[in-house]
């Protein structure tokens, strides 16, 4: 597993090189020893998977607000997807600056996205399919989301949007008295144990 930083900071890429031979092809997808760098002490919680049927579709941005806050391990198992990483921390340097990955099947790349992102897809390829590891449980009344259209981020979707749902069309504009989500290291700790 070879980690890249990318232009925002905690922001990471997993770079994951199969091993093959005649018989075909193996490749880890989570190792915690190997990823502790990123992980710090954290545990994965709980983990998800979704199949989206559709290219041009587009699931996000979501977050969840602390102490549930969480990083998410992103990795796509069939199809290739657009994933979308917005920084919403309070104080970072790159607030409200997002990063996006091709994810696929093919190239096998994992994003590592930390506390306080909002985190979101567009479906590229029929039937795409995304495994998330989360090192918190959903809880409900933490969740939280960001306009895929806000004309704050200006993210940059590659196909025309072909379907959204209700849910994310609702999230709210980011405001301009919009400070950011505070994450305090503590919190996290103390909610791991």
């Amino acid at each position: 597993m070879n980690l890249q930083p990318t232009n925002i900071d905690s922001l990471f890429v997993v770079d994951t090189k199969p091993f093959g031979d005649h018989r075909g092809q193996f490749a880890r997808y989570f190792c915690d020893h190997e990823l502790e760098g990123i992980l710090q002490g954290r545990t994965i919680r709980q983990i998800n998977h979704s199949m989206t049927a559709s290219p041009g579709a587009i699931r996000g941005m979501h977050f969840q607000n602390p102490p549930y806050a969480e990083m998410k391990l992103v990795r796509c198992l069939r199809g290739r997807v657009w994933d979308v990483a917005i920084d919403l921390r309070a104080g970072s340097e790159t607030f409200l600056r997002w990063h996006a990955e091709e994810l696929s099947a093919e190239n096998r790349l994992m994003i590592a996205i930390p506390e306080g992102f909002a985190h979101g897809f567009q479906v590229l390829e029929p039937e795409s399919e995304l495994l998330y590891l989360h090192t918190a449980v959903y809880h409900t009344p933490s969740e939280g989301g960001v306009r895929f259209d806000d004309p704050a981020l200006a993210i940059h979707w590659p196909l025309p949007v072909t379907d959204v749902s209700l849910r994310d069309t609702q999230h709210p504009l980011i405001m301009p008295n919009f400070t950011g989500i505070t994450i305090n290291p503590l919190d996290r700790q103390t909610f791991d144990r």
